[in-house]
């Protein structure tokens, strides 16, 4: 009875595990094909993709266009160098930035630089210089102290150093390399980049000195209203008065030397310091603003120094000595004259260094 009974129970127990093993079985038949097909799949593949490269080769010798459309893609792949962008072998956006430097900007830009000094000259000729209306006293006023005039002719030589080798720059390849060739031209462009780099942040420490210096002086006050309205007595030869800075001299200082200077001085620092995460799309929108707002800043600062030279007598010399004589003073600036001449420096519309007299 016993052996009965251990008979049943063992043939009842047996069949989960033959249902268990048949499923098994069931499963591996079913996956074999798949299994068997994913190798051969690959290696169809690569059979295809190697094919297709050696067909390549011989109707297309060294045209790897597939490598390259992903090259340029912009996306960055795998390198050992760590960095901004450093898994992007080329940028495509880096050949607009090109064209456009070399294309539109330089040739427009020179255009118009050329047509600005033709102006300049043209007025001359036709005008001359701004001359006083009565002869002069013989007695000076101090208009610009020694301070003031460290600080302008800082700005005003860092300004230069920049505006002539940045011109080397920009228009070298087009009017030094033809007279000099490129050899020459190479040595001055290492020298002239230093030199531009290193005293770029000089001239914005020297500019930034100045517009808290000057702010004041070039304040708006209704004598500029009536300024505006004349011409600045340019056409005519009318005397219009003016404070210690007439209209157009506030023009230049606001746009001229706080808004072009500081944007071009700082576009110039993002250039200057290209290890601080910026990428090249970054580097080469700068460029354009830094190139551009350059060049309206030396096309505006022509006019500054021609009516600070020989455009109008007396004006380089108030910057050289600091000294005015009465009659120049009275002619180009009588509302400051008056103010200087009763002794109340700092009072609208403008204010004067220490006012004095001093023997001619």
């Amino acid at each position: 009875m016993t052996t009965s009974l251990f008979k049943a129970r063992a043939g009842s127990d047996t069949w989960p595990w033959l249902f268990c093993l048949l499923a098994v079985c069931c499963a591996l038949a079913v996956a074999r094909p798949a299994l068997a097909e994913e190798p051969a799949a690959v290696a169809r593949s690569a059979e295809t993709g190697a094919a297709a490269q050696q067909k390549r080769q011989q109707e297309q010798p060294l045209n790897n266009a597939p490598v390259w459309r992903e090259v340029r893609s912009g996306d960055a792949h795998f390198t050992t160098v760590r960095g901004p962008e450093t898994g992007v072998l080329i940028q495509s956006e880096g050949q607009t930035w090109r064209a456009l430097r070399n294309g539109p900007v330089t040739l427009y830009g020179g255009v118009l630089l050329l047509a600005v000094i033709a102006a300049i000259l043209a007025f001359y000729k036709i005008k001359g210089p701004l001359t006083l209306h009565d002869a002069p006293s013989g007695r000076m006023i101090e208009r610009f102290n020694r301070f003031e005039r460290i600080v302008h002719w800082g700005t005003a030589g860092t300004f230069l150093i920049l505006a002539i080798t940045g011109l080397a720059i920009l228009f070298g390849k087009h009017v030094i390399v033809p007279i000099f060739g490129h050899t020459l031209f190479g040595y001055l462009l290492i020298v002239g980049k230093n030199v531009h780099n290193y005293v770029g942040p000089v001239f914005l420490g020297f500019t930034l000195v100045m517009i808290v210096m000057w702010a004041r002086d070039n304040l708006w006050h209704n004598c500029d209203a009536e300024w505006i309205r004349k011409g600045g007595g340019l056409a005519t030869g009318e005397h219009v008065p003016s404070g210690r800075f007439n209209f157009g001299e506030k023009t230049w200082f606001w746009i001229g030397v706080t808004v072009l200077g500081l944007t071009v001085a700082g576009s110039g620092l993002v250039l200057d310091f290209p290890n601080f995460g910026q990428v090249r799309q970054t580097m080469q929108t700068f460029n354009l603003i830094h190139v551009i707002g350059a060049l309206v800043l030396l096309m505006l600062s022509l006019g500054h120094i021609y009516m600070g030279t020989i455009g109008a007598h007396g004006a380089y010399d108030s910057m050289k000595t600091g000294y005015v004589d009465e009659t120049w003073a009275r002619t180009h600036h009588e509302l400051w004259y008056k103010e200087v001449k009763a002794g109340k420096p700092g009072q609208s519309p403008g204010h004067a260094p220490a006012a004095r007299e001093v023997a001619p």
